[in-house]
């Protein structure tokens, strides 16, 4: 066996930078970036370096296709393709910000999606060329799996070493020492072995008939039983459906998106021997494969729309439906066309992609407009909702269903989209109110006497909920607390307990709920095991006598006693008490014992009816002589 020189592999490396530059020069400054983020231990340093990484991530993938693109049509102009690539990923970083905004991020996951559908066909844009594009693919395929078993096995064998090393040598090395080895393994090493395996001449795979023979096992006896066993779990319980005429779950579209995944992925990896004479299986599994999808794609929009049309669409709901329409219009394309031209595949799904990143089609701007519209309903039934705009709702009697709704709404626009996706509704600049609770949060920190100098997303967003729901006249409702429900919260003043006069103390248990299962806790001459019934009574087994404490009528008495005090409207949904201990002891008496249940706190709602929360006390038990 014959390895390689060091020679061999400088000049593999030469090359490859020299076909590559700018993907290079993305990998690396990616890398540095990482490197920094890593040892950096400021705020403002994760939320710069988190954008120059994504940037790099599509600087790499944008240029890798530019570059497939301009090679597969001879041109001389790929500088100029390539500076242009830069300075679009220039534009990234500026526009980016993750720190700050939650979409950003989904942003960049849909572009890295879309570029990397782009790389599998910019070398292929012409008419034709289908065995070049599958050879072509399938080399990027197995190349991606050699990298990455390449870089795994680097890894953890240059981390043992260096564990090693630290055990022996007693070198204290910094636990970020292997952040950053794994950061240059998957940034450079695994980049660059990547970028070496590109095939250069895309034009001469055209004439490239061979094929993995290992291919074809893992799809014929791995991907298409699996996807065999996914078809029929899904056709069982359609079949349920229609039997018991139930709308689906909504877990049932992440099962039917895995099926077509496992399938379209089959029929890619054989889609060469699907003419040969041994092979004419191939062509019946592909077309029974989309015949089979088309009764759980209406499965799939019924799902994604029985939610959609209470609730709204959200950013994912949205993607559930351009992912079902993609796959209707895949498999109408396949049952129907003569040409089965699998480079519709990736280019489809990449434009559809970048359509879903920007624009008034895209999943932000389709979700902000559909739960606005949800959020106008309430609006609109309360009579807060003159000529396009929210007026407050404070002096509105709201019902419990549509405060929660409401506060959900405004939830989703903060913490899951942009709070300027209300704008269109409300009557305040969105922008100056934003710049204003960053400065109200640039001040002065009162127990560290330090200013703050970056600005976190959690801290910001916070300040936007409180303010929106605060202009809204939502402000009550926002911590769970909904018209129609009273919270209660009943603690005992003195957590500390005498015991004086009591034989036995025993912590209460709210997780018994079985008591053929539970065992006796034995004691001196006395058995004691504890259960809590469906309807909270609380029970205490004393050798052979039993007792009893019903704590939905405890509440009941404690919220009699709480509704005869004084309250404001701060309180009113939320009432909260300090009581003497003796208030929240409740005694009972056997032939042979005293028990005495001890209440150190007692949480629970009134709605229709009690509603026990949170329990927590002990049981005083003494011996009757």
């Amino acid at each position: 066996m014959k390895f390689p020189s060091i020679k061999n592999l400088t000049d593999n490396a030469v090359n490859t930078f020299k076909r590559f530059p700018f993907e290079s020069l993305f990998a690396l400054t990616g890398t540095i970036a990482a490197t920094i983020y890593i040892n950096s231990d400021e705020q403002l340093s994760y939320s710069f370096y988190t954008k120059i990484i994504m940037t790099a991530n599509l600087g790499l993938l944008l240029s890798l296709a530019v570059t497939l693109f301009v090679e597969s049509k001879g041109s001389k102009k790929q500088l100029l393709a390539r500076l242009i690539t830069a300075l679009v990923a220039g534009c990234i970083l500026f526009t980016f910000h993750p720190q700050l905004r939650t979409i950003d991020t989904i942003r960049f996951f849909l572009l890295s999606l879309a570029f990397h559908l782009l790389v599998a066909f910019a070398a292929f844009t012409a008419k034709g060329h289908i065995q070049g594009f599958w050879q072509f693919n399938k080399t990027l395929f197995l190349r991606f799996l050699a990298s990455m078993l390449y870089s795994v096995v680097l890894y953890l064998g240059l981390a043992a070493a260096l564990s090693a090393s630290n055990f022996l040598f007693s070198l204290h090395i910094d636990y970020k020492l292997y952040g950053i080895l794994f950061a240059w393994i998957a940034g450079v090493f695994n980049t660059i072995f990547f970028l070496a395996g590109v095939p250069s001449n895309t034009a001469k795979l055209d004439e490239d008939n061979s094929y993995p023979k290992g291919l074809k096992v893992f799809t014929q006896y791995v991907l298409i039983p699996l996807a065999s066993v996914y078809v029929i779990i899904l056709l069982a319980y359609e079949a349920k459906i229609l039997i018991l005429w139930s709308l689906p779950k909504g877990l049932v579209s992440n099962l039917i998106l895995g099926y077509a995944v496992f399938g379209i992925l089959s029929i890619l990896l054989i889609y060469p021997l699907r003419n040969q004479e041994e092979n004419k299986w191939i062509k019946t599994y592909a077309r029974s494969f989309y015949f089979l999808l088309i009764p759980l794609l209406i499965l799939l929009f019924l799902a994604v729309f029985s939610r959609i049309i209470p609730y709204g669409i959200t950013s994912w709901r949205y993607f559930l439906i351009v992912l079902a329409a993609w796959l209707l219009f895949i498999t109408i394309y396949f049952l129907l066309s003569r040409k089965q031209n699998i480079k519709i595949i990736p280019l489809s799904l990449c434009v559809i992609t970048m359509l879903t990143v920007y624009g008034p089609q895209s999943a932000i701007s389709v979700s902000q407009y559909s739960q606005r519209h949800k959020l106008t309903g309430i609006f609109k039934k309360y009579g807060a909702y003159n000529n396009g705009k929210f007026s407050s709702l404070s002096k509105a009697k709201l019902n419990s269903k549509d405060a929660e709704e409401a506060i959900g709404k405004l939830n989703y626009f903060v913490y899951d989209n942009e709070i300027s996706g209300l704008q269109p509704v409300l009557d305040k600049d969105i922008s100056k109110v934003i710049d204003s609770l960053n400065k109200k949060l640039d001040t002065t920190n009162h127990s560290t006497k330090r200013k703050r100098t970056y600005i976190n997303e959690y801290e910001l967003k916070n300040e936007e909920i409180d303010w929106v729901t605060d202009y809204l006249g939502l402000s009550k409702f926002k911590n769970g607390s909904l018209p129609g429900v009273t919270n209660y919260s009943f603690e005992a003043e003195n957590q500390m307990l005498s015991t004086k006069g009591v034989d036995y103390v025993l912590s209460l248990d709210y997780m018994v709920t079985d008591p053929s299962t539970t065992p006796y806790m034995v004691e001196d001459n006395m058995k004691v095991k504890q259960n809590v019934r469906a309807d909270n009574v609380y029970t205490l087994y004393i050798n052979n006598e039993t007792v009893s404490f019903d704590i939905i009528a405890i509440a009941d008495s404690l919220k009699l006693f709480a509704n005869k005090q004084k309250q404001n409207d701060k309180d009113i949904y939320d009432r909260t008490f300090k009581l003497p201990n003796q208030t929240l002891a409740f005694t009972k008496q056997t032939k042979f014992f005293k028990v005495t249940l001890q209440i150190k706190n007692l949480h629970f709602s009134v709605a229709d009816q009690i509603n026990i929360g949170q329990v927590d006390g002990i049981y005083l038990i003494s011996t009757l002589k």
